[in-house]
C-alpha cells in the first residue's frame, strides 16, 4: 500500500471518530435535576447525572431546601432520597 494511501485512511479514521464522539455529545440532554441524597454521616445536594455533589448538609431539611431554591430557577425537578438511598418524594418546578 502506497504512504499516502495510508495516510489518507488514517485521516479518515480520525474523522470518523471525531464525528462520532461529536456526534454523540450533542445528543445528550443535560438536566438540571436536583437529588438530595446521604452523603457520608451528612446529606448532600447532587444535580443528576454529576458524581461531584453541588452542597454538603448536616440536615436532610436544609438539603431540600437548598435543592429547592436550585430547581425553581432552573425549572426542573428535586429527588428526595431516603438514607437507604431509595425515593422518597419528587417535587417538580416546571
Amino acid at each position: 500500500m502506497p504512504e499516502n494511501s495510508k495516510l489518507k485512511s488514517w485521516i479518515q479514521i480520525l474523522n470518523d471518530l471525531f464525528e462520532a464522539f461529536f456526534k454523540s455529545s450533542r445528543n445528550k440532554k443535560r438536566t438540571w435535576h436536583q437529588h438530595v441524597v446521604p452523603y457520608q454521616e451528612d446529606w448532600a445536594v447532587r444535580r443528576e447525572g454529576n458524581k461531584r455533589i453541588t452542597s454538603k448538609h448536616r440536615k436532610q431539611s436544609t438539603a431540600i431546601n437548598k435543592a429547592k431554591r436550585i430547581a425553581k430557577k432552573r425549572k426542573a425537578d428535586v429527588i428526595i432520597h431516603r438514607q437507604d438511598g431509595t425515593i422518597r418524594e419528587r417535587i417538580n418546578y416546571d
